[in-house]
C-alpha cells in the first residue's frame, strides 16, 4: 500500500463526493468495518456514508479544499476548509483529519478535528 497514493485518492474521492453530494462515492473511500469519528467529542459514526447523507441533507456545499496531505506509512493528515449555506446563511468549515488506511489503500479509521464559524473566512494553508 502507497500511502502518499491513498492520501491523494481520498482527498480527490471526498472533494468529488462532496461536490457532487455522493454520500456513495465517499463510503468507496472506507472499508466496512471503518471506524469514523467526525468531531472529538461524538461517538464514532456506523459508516462514513451515513454521516454523509445527514450532513448533506443539512448543508449545501458552497466551496471545499484540501490541503496537501502529510503522511507517513499507512497515516495522513490532511487539513480541509469549505465554505457552507447552513439555513441560507454561509458558515466556514475548517478541520483536519486524521486517516489511517489498509492495504487496499481504503480507510480503515478517521478522526476528524474541526470548527465552525459563521461567514467566509479564506483557508491558511
Amino acid at each position: 500500500m502507497d500511502g502518499e497514493a491513498a492520501a491523494r485518492a481520498w482527498v480527490a474521492g471526498w472533494t468529488e463526493g462532496w461536490e457532487s453530494g455522493d454520500a456513495e462515492r465517499i463510503a468507496a473511500l472506507y472499508t466496512a468495518d471503518a471506524v469514523f469519528r467526525s468531531h472529538p467529542f461524538r461517538e464514532p459514526e456506523t459508516s462514513a456514508d451515513d454521516y454523509a447523507r445527514r450532513a448533506f441533507a443539512d448543508e449545501e456545499l458552497i466551496e471545499c479544499r484540501f490541503g496537501e496531505p502529510i503522511g507517513d506509512g499507512d497515516r495522513a493528515a490532511v487539513e480541509y476548509w469549505a465554505l457552507l449555506s447552513v439555513d441560507g446563511d454561509e458558515e466556514t468549515l475548517a478541520g483536519l483529519a486524521v486517516v489511517r488506511f489498509g492495504e487496499d489503500g481504503r480507510v480503515v479509521e478517521q478522526r476528524d478535528y474541526w470548527s465552525m464559524q459563521p461567514g467566509r473566512a479564506e483557508p491558511n494553508f
